[in-house]
């Protein structure tokens, strides 16, 4: 299986090589033989990537620790979802994850657009073949999935604890998809500026790929908070680490470039604009990736050092230049079809909305490389931290979503003050009326999250207000219910009225961050159980502590220590939540002892947490197993002692008499635990926030249908009708 496995990886370098040049010289001289040979090696290379993928699978649920990978990353008591999703938690598996899914979306593209682009296609063919060239190159020379150890181990090292929560498991393939659904745009766009095809036929036939790779990209993003909130036991859920911002920036820059084509496709312009935010966004997603397997920053998921640094380095650097160089040839050609008419109207709004997403980006970028740009100049790799990111880019999104609110106000081309009274008197009277009762209620002792709150009244007043009128319209065009016409509202304009939801989706999920930033509890204690301490408005008391040997396929996986912790607020029972930190065994008997290994290998935290509609409590555990040292290192004296001389299966039973008898010890004799405990509010809205946004986002992505266009005419006829009604 291995080798059939390499053999895949191989000719699918060799095919993708091909078919960049089939593609090309088939361009250059005419020869549609040539093209369609090129396309043919498109869905070859995602047959032969499905294919190796696949087989590294089958080796993960076979347990084949002869595979180096497997062996290195599974184990016999690996539950069996994480052995499926264990492929991917390592270099070589990730980097196939990304082949595949790249080949995947480039071969559904190419179908799509078969009989459109005809001049273009066979220039985007060999940009996203040059693409799969190089990582089928990385698998092949660098990093090979599929080699074989010498001797097969009897078990393997197992997945890395941290990882094995279901959302962190989610996040690597969302990730990967939006970044390699961004490759669609990236190389239409190179494709269009080769042939000097600038009109917007490639941003609307790609449309549905960017909005798709936003989509899964959100998902991966919030995946790794929910992942950093529930799993890592430091109670945040964005640290600003140099991985996070890596998915960041091309989601930012993304953003930007599917606001800002709307311009082009209306008014004609902003097309230099556009090109350079999908060639940014395409670069900046293969940056993220660069920098998960570079190692060249220090991230908490981050694989380790490796040798993909240099090619990474040379592919991006030749993008950016060939990139650089391919806009500037073309300038004259890109120059837009309109200027800009007034300051007050649509474009304006969402050239400023560019600009925000854009200076976000930069901010971000230089906080995340500062350490080796830091130590390139000074020598001293100095970083900064949440404090400096927080001071930029908390009033930069304040601004964000205050724009998000004003744009689908304001008419294109020019606005009216008629028009301005009109659309903003509500969402301005609702924004009023929430900073006077925030004020009351104590709120503008902090200033930014004030600011926030009032902006997002105004954000969802004004969708709100956005949705009815266009139901009214709806009603009085076709004399249909209320739900029936919100209905056909969205259904007959999906992307519109998607975005008006991933707008208040976004304002709510803000609302939830600013809230739980600003007005957070937080205690950090030492406690001895029966002792309580007082968090905000609740009494939290360490009950008792609780010990416990997991076992999984007859091995022992981990041993976890936790503590029952009763939660009250005002004398009343609100929960009770059991806090653990499990330790996992690690394979170096020899370093560790026979007992010790049991609590040297990876530690994980599982958070208790009690969510609520208005706060979340949440405590993360760690206990003193100090104590216990005496009694772990008479054991492993014992145990050495007597290797070799016991039979296997009683030296076995006698250990786990051995690790019981220090879970006892730990009930009978339970030391100081230490705990950090946070009253956050609003958290859960912050998740109900980014629901909302994803479901806008997945309604403005579902495709309308073979009558789509008839039904925007319509839907432009339904807004006129609504502003008329608003006149009236």
């Amino acid at each position: 299986m291995a080798t059939f496995g390499s053999a895949c990886l191989i000719l699918a370098f060799v095919v993708a090589l091909y078919g960049i040049g089939a593609s090309l010289i088939g361009a250059s001289r005419g020869r549609a033989d040539l093209i369609a040979s090129g396309r043919r090696a498109v869905f070859a290379v995602a047959g032969l990537a499905a294919a190796a993928f696949l087989v590294l699978e089958i080796a993960f649920l076979r347990d084949d620790f002869a595979n180096e990978v497997v062996a290195t990353h599974s184990s016999t008591t690996t539950p069996l979802f994480y052995k499926l999703s264990a492929a991917w938690s390592s270099q070589e598996g990730s980097l196939l994850l990304w082949l595949f899914l790249l080949s995947i979306w480039s071969s559904l593209v190419l179908v799509l657009v078969r009989k459109r682009l005809r001049d273009v296609t066979p220039y985007a063919t060999a940009v996203l073949l040059g693409l799969a060239a190089f990582f089928a190159g990385l698998l092949v020379f660098l990093e090979p999935p599929f080699e074989v150890l010498p001797v097969a181990p009897v078990e393997g090292t197992g997945l890395n604890p941290l990882l094995r929560h279901p959302s962190m498991m989610i996040h690597p393939p969302m990730l990967y998809s939006g970044y390699t659904l961004f490759a669609i745009p990236f190389a239409f766009a190179i494709g269009a500026l080769w042939v000097r095809r600038v009109d917007a036929e490639w941003i609307r036939s790609t449309r549905r790929f960017a909005l798709a790779a936003w989509l899964f990209l959100s998902i991966g993003i919030l995946l790794g908070a929910r992942w950093s909130y529930a799993e890592l036991g430091w109670g945040g859920y964005w640290a600003w680490d140099p991985v996070e911002n890596a998915s960041l920036m091309p989601w930012l820059i993304g953003t930007a470039f599917i606001h800002s084509v709307m311009i082009q496709e209306k008014r004609g312009m902003l097309k230099v604009w556009n090109v350079s935010l999908i060639l940014a966004t395409g670069i900046l997603c293969l940056l993220g990736t660069f920098l998960v397997r570079s190692g060249i920053l220090q991230s908490i998921h981050a694989f380790g050092a490796s040798t993909l640094g240099v090619p990474f380095i040379v592919l991006i650097t030749l993008l950016i230049f060939g990139s650089i160089a391919l806009v500037a040839s073309r300038r004259e050609m890109l120059q837009s079809d309109h200027k800009l008419d007034s300051l007050w109207s649509r474009e304006s709004i969402f050239l400023a909305n560019n600009i925000m997403f854009v200076g976000l980006c930069l901010v971000v970028w230089w906080g995340t490389f500062f350490p080796l740009i830091s130590e390139a100049i000074t020598g001293d790799p100095a970083s900064v931290g949440p404090p400096w990111f927080d001071r930029y880019v908390v009033p930069m999104t304040i601004i964000l979503v205050l724009l998000s609110g004003i744009a689908p106000l304001i008419a294109w081309r020019r606005g009216t003050l008629a028009n301005a009274r009109r659309n903003l008197l509500r969402p301005v009277v609702a924004a009023a009326v929430a900073l006077v009762v925030l004020l009351i209620a104590g709120i503008g002792e902090r200033p930014w999250a004030l600011a926030m709150f009032v902006v997002a009244a105004f954000v969802l007043a004004a969708v709100v207000q956005e949705f009815w009128r266009g139901t009214v319209a709806r009603r009085a065009m076709a004399g249909e219910s209320v739900p029936r016409a919100l209905q056909q509202l969205v259904r007959r304009n999906r992307r519109r009225y998607g975005g008006y939801l991933v707008h208040a989706g976004v304002a709510i999920l803000f609302v939830g961050v600013a809230a739980s930033s600003a007005f957070q509890d937080e205690v950090d204690t030492r406690l001895q159980a029966g002792q309580s301490v007082k968090v905000g408005a609740y009494d939290v008391t360490y009950v008792r502590p609780v010990a416990e040997l997991v076992v999984a396929n007859g091995d022992l996986e981990r041993i976890e220590f936790g503590a029952v912790m009763r939660v009250e607020r005002d004398g009343e029972l609100v929960t009770t939540m059991t806090p653990s930190r499990g330790f996992y065994p690690s394979r170096a008997v020899v370093a560790f002892g026979p007992v010790g290994r049991f609590f040297e290998g990876e530690a994980t935290s599982e958070v208790g947490l009690q969510a609520g509609r208005l706060r979340d409590v949440w405590i993360a555990m760690t206990p003193d197993i100090q104590q216990l040292e005496p009694v772990i290192e008479r054991g492993d004296r014992v145990f050495s002692a007597a290797a070799g001389k016991l039979d296997p299966e009683l030296e076995a039973t006698a250990l786990a008499q051995a690790l019981r008898g220090i879970t006892r010890q730990y009930l009978d004799d339970p030391p100081p635990a230490t705990f950090r405990m946070h009253v956050s509010p609003l958290v859960s809205w912050m998740w109900v926030g980014a629901i909302l946004a994803l479901l806008g986002g997945l309604i403005a992505v579902w495709p309308g249908g073979p009558d789509a266009a008839a039904r925007r005419v319509k839907a432009g006829y339904a807004a006129r009708v609504a502003q008329d009604l608003g006149r009236a």
